[in-house]
């Protein structure tokens, strides 16, 4: 078996949303043909001496969205969707969830996962629509109709307003992040995905 697998190239794993590094894996030839075929992530098992696919058994499934080559033509980059938000075998979002003392050292002010946060609570609030289990409050959020998820974003919106006017820092980003999560409800309602809004951010972006 191990002669089969002629060269193992690694496969760096990346959320095509938010750009976030979730894994890093070897592949075959055969391990890229599959992963083609079947639009979802294949790797081989160096300790297993076999072949996976992600998410076969936890659910968690990544689905290819686009494969780069580096320019040596000796790594891929996979794009990928990371159903269920989990990529790790440990229940982390990312194999990359532990930083050294170095990186807590010098960059204490940056949080590596912030990045993430709005693309997963969007998975989140489409769930909800989807499923709409009892009990959510997206659920009944959605439940009500285009004009109550509207009337609740003009609502926050004002209450962002009185914030930034009148308390203190901790208030404004409290009412700011119920204002996104609200208007991430409306937007959802309306059929509109993450990437098309990630799209047209980066499309200002000077």
């Amino acid at each position: 078996m191990e002669e089969e697998v002629k060269q193992l190239v690694p496969a760096i794993v990346q959320d095509y949303q938010t750009g976030e590094v979730l894994m890093l894996a070897y592949v075959d030839d055969e391990a890229l043909k599959r992963t083609k075929e079947t639009g979802t992530t294949w790797f081989w098992s160096r300790s297993r001496k076999a072949y996976w696919n992600k998410g076969e058994t936890s659910g968690n499934k990544q689905l290819l969205k686009e494969i780069r080559y580096d320019c040596d033509n000796d790594s891929y980059l996979f794009l990928v969707e990371q159903v269920g938000g989990i990529a790790c075998h440990t229940g982390n979002r990312t194999c990359f969830y532990r930083s050294d003392d170095y990186s807590q050292t010098v960059n204490k002010h940056y949080t590596g996962a912030a990045a993430s946060v709005p693309a997963d609570l969007y998975r989140v609030i489409e769930d909800r629509k989807k499923e709409m289990p009892h009990g959510s409050y997206t659920a009944e959020l959605f439940g009500g109709g285009l004009e109550s998820i509207v009337a609740k974003v003009e609502e926050e919106a004002a209450e962002v307003i009185e914030a930034a006017r009148e308390k203190e820092d901790s208030e404004l980003i409290w009412e700011a992040a119920d204002l996104v999560y609200h208007l991430f409800v409306l937007l959802t309602y309306r059929g509109i995905g993450f990437d098309e809004l990630a799209a047209e951010l980066a499309r200002r972006r000077k």
